[in-house]
């Protein structure tokens, strides 16, 4: 019986069809950043997948934001083996609006195609804040800044989404209402996420794989496949293992944060 189950499940494996290869959407190969005689990221290998979200920790000089920066396209990478999607996005830890502009023109901006002002509102809906087109930036509230930010980058539709420490300045119970509203536009538009944070339990909370980086290379990885939402218990280990790669003292269960400093 076994034998004949073997011989049915070969045949019909023959006419499955082939399994195709998914194409990361950023990949680098010995990835190496210097500065004058300064060498910031060494040898760095990294893949990517189509709407994978990765979370990437480290210590302050690790070099977190030069790595951002180099696949956001603000540094020069020629002469390096990269290959990054045209279409990016970037939300930094301050919004960056434009204060002598609405907030749905802050959205808009740059924004290329026809029917502008439409795709604006839609982003801003999409965010909670369709209410708030015509309001000026300094009337915003820190989390809506953040929303608008968001929104600007969403608009886009990018196959890559750079989350700068975007989370850093707001309060905890904002934090948390932020990590529901990524969550929900990341299964929404299904870009590609990579998170700067030296928030630890963030990390655990939103990636599907979380990245330490320390002196310019990646010295460990952890793979999450427990559900968002049911994760509680794997938080002490997962924590716990992620400190000990970032070389910090194990916490004693509260949220850990590491130095905020730019690299």
């Amino acid at each position: 019986m076994d034998a004949r189950r073997g011989f049915l499940l070969a045949e019909a494996a023959e006419h499955l069809p082939p399994v195709v290869p998914v194409e990361p959407v950023v990949r680098l190969r010995d990835f190496t950043r210097r500065f004058g005689e300064n060498t910031i990221i060494h040898g760095l290998d990294l893949e990517i997948a189509p709407g994978e979200f990765i979370a990437l920790l480290g210590r302050s000089g690790s070099g977190k934001t030069t790595l951002l920066r180099t696949l956001a396209g603000l540094d020069d990478a020629r002469g390096q083996d990269i290959t990054v999607p045209g279409s990016r996005a970037v939300v930094y830890q301050d919004a960056r609006l434009l204060p002598w502009k609405k907030v749905w023109r802050n959205v808009a901006l740059g924004l290329r195609g026809g029917n502008v002002r439409e795709r604006a509102e839609k982003a801003l809906s999409e965010v909670g804040l369709g209410h708030r087109l015509d309001a000026w930036p300094l009337t915003l509230s820190g989390g809506e800044a953040q929303r608008t930010a968001l929104a600007r980058a969403l608009v886009r539709e990018p196959q890559l989404l750079l989350l700068d420490e975007p989370f850093a300045a707001l309060d905890a119970l904002t934090r948390i209402r932020m990590h529901e509203l990524v969550l929900s536009l990341w299964r929404a538009h299904a870009p590609a996420v990579l998170l700067v944070t030296h928030d630890v339990d963030e990390a655990i909370a939103l990636a599907d794989r979380v990245l330490v980086l320390d002196s310019g290379r990646i010295v460990a990885e952890e793979r999450i496949a427990a559900p968002r939402g049911e994760r509680d218990a794997l938080v002490p280990r997962l924590r716990d293992t992620l400190l000990g790669h970032l070389k910090v003292a194990p916490s004693d269960g509260g949220i850990v944060r590491l130095a905020s400093a730019r690299a």
